[in-house]
């Protein structure tokens, strides 16, 4: 096992890093720069601000500059953000948004499996086939038309929440409501795949001729298979909601990750934005190996294979 998580660790770093070389990349050979701005800033003011932030440099220096000082935790200066640290902007965002996306993982789960092992248990009748409608419409229903809903239905008519902002407790409700409704529809047909094809399997067919109940078929032999197809989804799904849905939170205007992200790429802010793109793909290779250790440990076939 500690092979399995070494291997998968190593992996996971390598991921990161090339997430930092390409984000870095693709800053540098976008138009523009840091220091460009509505004001005609003065030729020998503008290499003044290079030389002070390490931007007169060759590239592979400055490249192998990030790298250190992300891997070291002691992350550069920003010019955009003069006085505030990548690392303060990126604590005080992460918890809306992970506020947000627990919650909307939450609800994704408890509507999706529910529905898609009923399709499961009873295919072909009503109950499949409303449940196979129901999530072919959240699959294809965007969050920029369901959240706008949710808010005014619920926030401008009923008034039962705020329709945007972060001010109250309850202001995380309406966006992981958003969220949670759309993913539900794509665990429900995992769940219901998963569920039909376990079902289908010899050691169910074994299991009912040794007279076991239909109670303990599903729970006890078929619902630990069915549910790895769920688990492959959830990795990089977890880490997505947890660092911010762009459109969901400029719905609901939430000051999340998802909007300094963006925010990071218009306004050339390179620390800002190889740090939050480091700081996702640091999140999905975390979730992808909680993914592989549950898989293995409910999958005696494929095991802690490094």
């Amino acid at each position: 096992m500690l092979r399995f998580i070494f291997s998968r660790l190593l992996q996971g770093l390598a991921v990161i890093l090339g997430v930092l070389c390409i984000t870095f990349g693709l800053l540098r050979l976008a138009p523009g720069g840091p220091f460009q701005g509505e004001r005609d800033v003065p030729e020998h003011i503008r290499q003044q601000q290079r030389v002070m932030y390490g931007m007169d440099k060759p590239v592979f220096a400055q490249l192998w500059n990030h790298i250190v000082s992300f891997a070291t935790f002691n992350f550069p200066p920003s010019p955009k953000s003069p006085g505030r640290g990548v690392e303060e902007i990126i604590a005080q965002a992460f918890p809306v948004s992970a506020q947000v996306g627990l919650s909307a993982l939450a609800i994704a789960l408890a509507i999706g499996i529910p529905i898609g092992a009923l399709a499961a248990l009873r295919p072909n009748t009503l109950e499949d086939r409303a449940s196979t409608v129901a999530a072919t419409l959240g699959i294809c229903t965007p969050s920029m038309v369901l959240g706008p809903l949710l808010a005014l239905v619920f926030g401008l008519k009923l008034r039962w929440f705020n329709a945007s902002g972060w001010y109250d407790a309850d202001d995380w409700v309406l966006p992981a409501a958003t969220l949670g409704f759309i993913y539900s529809a794509s665990i429900a047909r995992l769940t219901r795949g998963g569920l039909r094809e376990t079902l289908a399997q010899e050691f169910i067919r074994t299991a009912r001729a040794k007279g076991a109940s239909e109670l303990a078929i599903v729970f006890r032999h078929s619902f630990k298979l069915a549910c790895l197809p769920v688990l492959n989804y959830l990795g990089p799904t977890a880490a997505g909601l947890m660092t911010g849905s762009i459109i969901t939170e400029s719905v609901f205007q939430l000051p999340g990750l998802g909007q300094h992200f963006v925010g990071a790429a218009v306004n050339r802010n390179y620390e800002l934005a190889m740090a939050t793109a480091a700081f996702y793909a640091l999140l999905i290779v975390g979730f992808n190996l909680l993914v592989d250790i549950l898989q293995a440990l409910l999958n005696p076939r494929i095991g802690f294979k490094a």
